[in-house]
C-alpha cells in the first residue's frame, strides 16, 4: 500500500511563481568558507601581532589592553570594511609618538576620544573621494615623518632597555641618558640582549632546519625566549601587568581649548590615514609580484580603505584601544604567508581577540624590558638607509632632513608642516634657478638656457639676447623641461625682430640638434616649438612648414589645402604626398636620422603593443608622446582582436600579438577606441541578411562587444564624470574591454600575464575633447576589483602635464 502524503490546497488569492522557460535555477547562498591559506596566513601575522601590539602599547603609556583592542579592531573592522584586502592594521609604531603626546596632555580617556573624532575625520574624507591627494605628498616627507618617530621611538624605549623609566620628551630623555647609563639594571639589559639577538639571528639561520624554524615570526621567538629564560632564572623584573577587563577605561570627552583639540584629531587623521595609503599602496606592489593573485585579489581601492580605517579607528576609540592603521610589517608577512583573501586579517583579528580573553595568564609572563627592546628594534628600522639613498639620488635630502628634526624636537604636525614648507621651497627653487649665458665662437653667438624658462628668467633672458649684434648669426640652446607663455612670447619676439634685420636664429635642444622651424617666417606664424596643429598655411609659392610633434616626429602641413583655398581647388593627392615628403626630408630627418640609425643597428626593442583603430584621426606617436620605436603598432577597423580560430584565413592580428609578446617581448598591450568610430556606429546599423561583403565578415568580430552592451546584468562603462554621450558612445566603450578580454584568450597573452611579465590596458580617446581616458586599474570586464561587488567599468580621465618639448 502506497502512502499518500496530503497536498496543501492552492491560494487563489496568491499569484503563482512564474519562471522563465530558460532562466537558469536561482543562485544559492554563499556559504562563509576560510582557505587553508588564508588561515595559515592569518595564525602568522598573529603571532607576530601579538608581541608588537603590547610593546607599542607600553611605548605610549597606554593601558597594554589598549594595543590588544586595536590589534582586534583593526583585523576584524578594517579588514572587513578596507579596500585593500591584504593590508593588515592594527597599532602601528609610526603613530606610537603622537599617541604618547596626546595621554601625556589629555590622559588616556580623552585619547581614546580623540581617536573616535579622527576616525569620523577619516570616514568624511573618504567619502569626498580624496584619498590619492594624501599620496601628492613628497615621498621625503613620509620617510622623513617616519624616521623621526623612530628615532623618538628608540630613545624612548632605550630607557627601559637600561631598566628605567622613560621620559616624555625626546630632548629630556637624551639629557637623562647618561644618568640612566650609570643606573643600569643587569637583568633588564639582558633580558632586552636576548630579545635583540633573537631577533635578529633568527632571520639569518642556515640550513634546511633554518628555512622550517624561520616560518616561526622572529618576534615571537625573541618574546618567547626572553620570557621563558626571564622566568627560569626566577629574575625580578617589571612584567606585563593586564589588568582585568572589568576595570577597562572607555573612551570620554576630551577637554581642553577647541583648537588644540582641532589639531590632535588632525594630526591623528593625517598621521593614520598617509600610513595606511602609502601601506595599501606597497601591498598593491607585493601583490604584483604574485600574478595568481592580482586576478582574486585586484588594486587597493583607496577610498575605501579610507572609509574602513576610520570605521575601525571610531570602534577601536570608542571601545578603548589605541589608533589603528596599516602596518607594514604585518601586511607584508600576510602577502607573503599565502594569503588570498581579507579573512586572513579577520581571522588574525578573531586570533587576538581569544588571546586577550584566553591567555591573560602567559601574558603576564613578559618581561617589559624584552618588549621594550622589540619596538626600540621597530623604531631603529623605521630610519631606512635606502630612504635615505633615494632622497639623497632625488636632491631632496634637506626635505628629509628638516622634517625628521622637526618630528623629533617639535612634534609629528609641526615636523610634517616644516618639511612640506621646505618642500615647497625647494620646488620653487628648482623652478626659479635658470642660467643664462652669452658668448660667441667664431662669429656666431651663442645664447645657452640652463632651466626652466618662466616669467621670472624673462629679464634676464631679454639682457643676454640684446647682447646680439643685429644682423649675426645666433644659436639659442634650450636646455630644460618648461617654458612658459611670457618667456616663449619674449624669445618669439626678439628671434622676429632679429630676422627682420638680416640676422639668422636657431633654436636648439640640449644635445644641439636643431628644433623645427618655418620656412618662410613672413608666410607661416606657425610656433616651431610648439605641439603640432593641423594648420593650413598656404601661399602661391606653395611654401611648406613643419612643427615639432611631441618627442620628435613632425608632421606635414597643408597636406589638404589652405584656408584661402576654395572647394573644388583641392591639389591632387600625389602632389601633397610629395610635399610631406620634401618636408619631411628638410625639416624632420636630421631630426630623427641618428636615432633610425641606433635602431637600424640595434632592432626595434619596443615597450608596448598598441592597438588602435586606422581612423585618420588617431595619430598613435602624438596622442602617447612618442618617436621612433617606443610602440608596436596595430591598426584596424574598429580596433578588434578576433578570438583564436575564428579569423577564418585571416591571422594578421593574431600574428602580430604573437610576434610582440613572444618575440620583441613588449611589457604592455593597449587596446584604444575613439569617439565617432565609423565600425561602431556600422555595427549598430547593420542586419541580418544582404551581401557580406568584406567589411561586414570583417565586423562580425564585433558582435560580442554589441552583445556585451545589451546583457543589462552586466555594468555600464561609464567615463569620469558623466555617462556615455550616446548608444555610439556606449559601444565604443564597450568595445574596448570586450577586446580585452578577447586578448586574454590568447595563448601568449594567457602566459605572460601567468608570468607577470604583461600588463593590458584600455584607452579611449575622444576626438572632438582631444582628452584621453584610461581604463580604471582593476576594471577588467569581470565587474571589480575583487571585493565582490558590481560595479561601472569606469575610465578615468588623464590630466594634462607639462612635459619637455624635447627633439627626437
Amino acid at each position: 500500500m502506497s502512502a499518500c502524503v496530503p497536498t496543501r490546497a492552492a491560494d487563489p488569492t496568491r499569484p503563482a511563481p512564474v519562471h522563465p522557460p530558460h532562466s537558469p535555477p536561482p543562485t544559492p547562498p554563499r556559504r562563509f568558507r576560510v582557505e587553508g591559506a588564508d588561515l595559515s596566513a592569518s595564525i602568522a601575522v598573529f603571532l607576530i601581532a601579538l608581541p608588537l601590539s603590547l610593546g607599542i602599547a607600553l611605548a605610549t603609556d597606554a593601558p597594554l589592553q589598549a594595543g590588544l583592542v586595536a590589534a582586534a579592531v583593526g583585523g576584524i573592522v578594517a579588514g572587513r570594511l578596507g579596500g585593500s584586502p591584504l593590508q593588515v592594521s592594527g597599532p602601528a609604531a609610526g603613530l606610537t609618538v603622537v599617541t604618547a603626546e596626546l595621554i601625556h596632555h589629555y590622559g588616556w580617556r580623552a585619547t581614546c576620544g580623540i581617536t573616535v573624532l579622527a576616525g569620523i575625520a577619516q570616514v568624511g574624507l573618504g567619502c569626498l573621494r580624496v584619498a590619492r591627494t594624501a599620496l601628492a605628498v613628497s615621498p621625503a616627507i613620509v620617510h622623513g615623518m617616519l624616521a623621526g618617530i623612530g628615532v623618538t621611538i628608540a630613545v624612548a624605549q632605550l630607557h627601559i632597555v637600561l631598566g628605567g623609566v622613560p621620559q616624555s620628551a625626546v630632548l629630556d630623555n637624551l639629557v637623562a641618558l647618561p644618568d640612566q647609563l650609570a643606573r643600569t639594571q643587569p637583568a633588564a639589559v639582558a633580558m632586552s640582549g636576548l630579545t635583540l639577538a633573537l631577533l635578529f639571528a633568527w632571520p639569518r639561520l642556515p640550513g634546511r632546519t633554518g628555512r622550517l624554524l624561520r616560518k616561526v615570526p622572529a618576534a615571537l621567538v625573541a618574546v618567547a625566549g626572553a620570557t621563558a629564560a626571564a622566568s627560569l632564572a626566577g629574575l625580578t623584573l617589571p612584567r606585563v601587568d593586564l589588568p582585568s577587563w572589568s576595570s577597562h577605561a572607555l573612551a570620554g570627552l576630551p577637554e581642553g581649548p577647541v583648537l588644540g583639540v582641532a589639531a590632535a584629531v588632525l594630526t591623528v587623521t593625517l598621521v593614520c590615514s598617509v600610513q595606511s595609503l602609502l601601506g595599501a599602496v606597497a601591498v598593491d606592489k607585493l601583490v604584483s609580484a604574485r600574478p595568481e593573485l592580482q586576478t582574486r585579489v585586484g588594486r587597493s581601492a583607496l577610498d575605501r580603505e579610507l572609509l574602513g580605517q576610520g570605521a575601525a579607528n571610531v570602534v577601536s576609540g570608542a571601545l578603548g584601544g589605541l589608533p589603528v592603521a596599516g602596518v607594514a610589517v604585518r601586511s607584508s608577512a600576510n602577502v607573503q604567508s599565502g594569503a588570498v583573501s581579507r579573512n586572513s586579517t579577520m581571522l588574525h583579528g578573531v586570533f587576538v581577540v581569544v588571546a586577550a580573553l584566553l591567555m591573560v595568564p602567559i601574558l603576564e609572563l613578559i618581561p617589559l624590558a624584552s618588549l621594550a627592546a622589540l619596538v626600540m628594534a621597530v623604531g631603529i628600522q623605521m630610519v631606512s638607509l635606502n630612504h635615505i639613498r633615494t632622497v639623497t639620488r632625488h636632491r631632496e635630502v634637506l626635505v628629509y632632513a628638516v622634517t625628521t628634526l622637526g618630528v623629533v624636537f617639535l612634534g609629528v604636525l609641526e615636523g610634517v608642516a616644516l618639511g612640506v614648507l621646505v618642500a615647497v621651497g625647494v620646488a620653487l627653487h628648482r623652478l626659479t634657478r635658470t642660467r643664462i649665458t652669452h658668448e660667441e665662437k667664431g662669429g656666431v653667438h651663442h645664447v645657452r638656457v640652463r632651466g626652466q624658462l618662466t616669467f621670472l628668467a624673462v629679464p634676464r633672458l631679454s639682457r643676454a639676447l640684446h647682447l646680439v649684434p643685429h644682423g649675426a648669426d645666433t644659436v639659442v640652446e634650450l636646455d630644460g623641461s618648461f617654458m612658459d607663455h611670457a618667456a616663449y612670447e619674449s624669445l618669439q619676439d626678439w628671434q622676429n625682430a632679429h630676422t627682420a634685420r638680416g640676422g639668422t636664429v636657431e633654436i636648439t635642444g640640449r644635445t644641439g640638434t636643431r628644433i623645427a622651424e618655418p620656412a618662410d617666417s613672413a608666410h607661416c606664424r606657425c610656433r616651431p616649438w610648439t605641439p603640432w596643429r593641423n594648420h593650413h598655411c598656404h601661399d602661391s609659392a606653395a611654401s611648406t612648414v613643419s612643427s615639432a610633434m611631441g618627442s620628435g616626429p613632425v608632421s606635414p602641413d597643408d597636406t589638404s589645402g589652405g584656408p584661402d583655398q576654395e572647394a573644388g581647388e583641392s591639389r591632387p593627392s600625389g602632389h601633397q604626398l610629395a610635399r610631406g615628403i620634401s618636408a619631411f626630408q628638410r625639416n624632420t630627418a636630421p631630426l630623427v636620422r641618428e636615432e633610425l640609425a641606433r635602431l637600424a643597428r640595434e632592432g626595434q626593442r619596443p615597450s608596448q603593443l598598441f592597438l588602435t583603430c586606422a581612423d585618420s584621426r588617431l595619430v598613435t606617436s602624438m596622442i602617447t608622446s612618442s618617436g621612433p620605436g617606443d610602440l608596436f603598432v596595430v591598426r584596424n577597423v574598429g580596433n578588434l582582436v578576433p578570438l583564436p580560430g575564428e579569423e577564418s584565413g585571416d591571422d594578421s592580428v593574431a600574428a602580430a600579438i604573437e610576434y610582440a609578446v613572444d618575440v620583441l617581448k613588449v611589457r604592455s598591450i593597449t587596446v584604444c577606441g575613439h569617439s565617432g568610430c565609423g565600425a561602431m556606429q556600422a555595427l549598430l546599423a547593420s542586419e541580418p541578411g544582404g551581401a557580406l561583403t568584406p567589411l561586414k565578415r570583417w565586423l562580425r568580430h564585433g558582435r560580442p562587444s554589441l552583445e556585451r552592451m545589451a546583457d543589462e546584468d552586466r555594468p555600464e562603462p561609464r567615463l569620469t564624470g558623466r555617462a556615455p554621450a550616446d548608444t555610439v558612445e556606449r559601444l565604443c566603450l564597450t568595445n574596448v574591454v570586450q577586446q580585452l578580454e578577447h586578448l586574454r584568450a590568447h595563448d601568449s597573452v594567457a602566459r605572460a600575464l601567468r608570468e607577470g611579465a604583461l600588463e593590458l590596458h584600455g584607452m579611449y580617446f575622444h576626438v572632438g575633447e582631444a582628452q584621453a581616458y584610461l581604463l580604471a586599474d582593476g576594471d577588467d570586464g569581470e565587474g571589480g576589483r575583487g571585493d565582490g561587488g558590481s560595479r561601472a567599468e569606469m575610465f578615468d580621465h588623464v590630466g594634462a602635464v607639462d612635459g619637455a618639448r624635447r627633439p627626437a
